[in-house]
């Protein structure tokens, strides 16, 4: 038995660890991180860099499909063969690359492979044979695919986004499980490059949208593309030769019946915190067994533990990953003395098309506030030209200051507007800041231009009617 003594001990050395590790190591060299598993980010091997690899592939065979309307007819195959070999060969040797080498240039005493697992507060197990003990502790193990137990009878034929990457050539075709991000972007995709796809939705919403409005557009939108069953449950699988078997119940009671090659099962993700075995680490958990912790200081319970990325349970996107690494690191560094850190502007984007953008407070988090809606419809001169005119855009305002608080998009090119919508919460900025912007023509900024005064005319008579109220009081 080898045991190693440290001041901290990282487990997991992927966006948030690498994070936390900047962090630390400038300050001593008395750490530890701990891998298990290969080593190479969520985003780089098998989320964000892969899937947008798929994306733009998709995107290429559609352009070809509807190049018509401008009258440049055109033809072209998908060879899926090509499509994956390509796919893989760019993350391998740009994006994981980079972040191998990353982790190349970390000092071997500073890395430990293996799964940790307390045996005892301030004590790891790292397999079967080193003993890590620490003072503080940063928990960024990451997270895996949720399958459920339904599926269990045709594994065999069973993706998840950790695995369909890896896929040698395209199936025929694919039942997609779940309407999260992971499920549309890849679904989409399948389908634009031949695949014959099925989604199956549970809540027949698209949860990331708030507003109901925003929430059945975005489902109409989709579904005059795909072929999507929104609303119910799996209720069986099984295989035989001719593939895996889906029995599906709608929230009608109606039960469909198909087959397919391939399930790629996308409900979500689950914290590898339950392999830890923090029950020996003497820190709280709710009803459910997620870790209680502070999200301004990633602090767990009264405890030199801290944690951060998907290790969470919410899910955070690349950047906020990061962020709570550093977080958590700088709270370690500090402790027992916790700062709160200030947290970056909501912002989530799904690679849709049209894409889904959600910036700031969602129109669900300013229930109760008094807001104003900016909405039109994405159909900005620029969207016409590209003949992507669907979708929508609703910016929220505080009724009173004019301050932009929070926004959900629906439309072509969406992440551009986001991101200029972030900028200005990230400012505390009014819409009428925003409206001293010079917006080019035609641009598909223009849109944000066109929305912003619609809040502000509605800003207008609002207050005009509260004036009205007063008076009349």
């Amino acid at each position: 038995m080898k045991t190693m003594n440290v001041e901290y001990a990282i487990i997991g050395a992927g966006t948030s660890g690498l994070g936390a590790y900047s962090r630390i190591s400038r300050q001593t060299d008395s750490l530890v991180m701990i891998q298990d598993g290969p080593y190479g980010t969520t985003c780089a091997r098998v989320g964000c860099m892969p899937s947008k690899l798929l994306i733009t592939a998709a995107d290429h065979a559609h352009h070809l499909q509807t190049s018509d309307f401008f009258g440049v007819p055109a033809s072209g195959r998908v060879e899926g063969r090509k499509v994956l070999e390509r796919l893989r060969r760019e993350r391998d040797d740009r994006f994981v690359a980079r972040n191998l080498g990353y982790v190349d240039k970390i000092p071997a005493h500073h890395k430990l492979e293996g799964r940790a697992r307390f045996i005892g507060p301030g004590r790891l197990m790292v397999g079967e044979g080193i003993e890590v003990n620490a003072k503080k502790f940063i928990l960024a193990c990451g997270s895996r695919p949720a399958i459920s137990e339904v599926f269990e009878p045709v594994m065999a034929r069973v993706l998840t986004s950790d695995t369909v990457f890896e896929l040698e050539d395209l199936p025929r075709s694919i039942a997609v499980i779940g309407m999260g991000v992971i499920a549309l972007e890849l679904g989409q995709a399948l389908h634009r490059l031949g695949v014959a796809t099925t989604i199956y939705g549970r809540s027949g919403k698209i949860n990331a949208l708030t507003h109901p409005a925003m929430q059945r557009q975005a489902l109409d939108v989709l579904a005059t593309e795909l072929d999507i069953h929104a609303s119910g449950q799996v209720r069986s699988t099984w295989e035989d030769a001719e593939g895996a078997w889906i029995e599906y119940e709608q929230s009608n009671g109606e039960r469909v019946t198909k087959v397919f090659d391939r399930v790629l099962v996308a409900t979500g993700r689950v914290s590898n915190v339950d392999r830890l075995g923090m029950e020996h680490a003497d820190v709280e958990s709710s009803d459910t067994g997620a870790i209680r912790f502070d999200p301004q200081t990633m602090r767990c319970s009264h405890h030199p533990i801290f944690i951060a990325g998907d290790a969470t349970d919410h899910l955070p996107v690349w950047h906020e990953a990061y962020d709570e690494g550093r977080i958590a690191a700088d709270n370690a560094l500090n402790y027992p003395d916790a700062a709160p850190a200030a947290r970056r502007p909501p912002l989530m984007v799904f690679f849709t098309d049209p894409q889904i953008a959600i910036v700031g407070q969602s129109f669900q988090r300013l229930q109760g506030r008094e807001i104003v809606i900016g909405e039109l419809p994405f159909a900005s001169p620029r969207h016409v030209v590209w003949n992507k005119v669907q979708g929508h855009i609703q910016v929220y305002l505080d009724a009173r200051s004019g301050a932009i608080l929070g926004a959900e998009l629906l439309g072509y090119q969406a992440e551009h507007l986001a991101h200029l919508l972030a900028l200005a919460i990230t400012h505390g900025m009014t819409a009428e800041q925003v409206l001293e912007m010079p917006i080019y023509h035609p641009s598909a900024e223009e849109l944000l231009r066109d929305v912003l005064i619609d809040a502000q005319k509605k800003r207008r008579s609002h207050a005009a009617k509260e004036m009205s109220l007063a008076s009349s009081a």
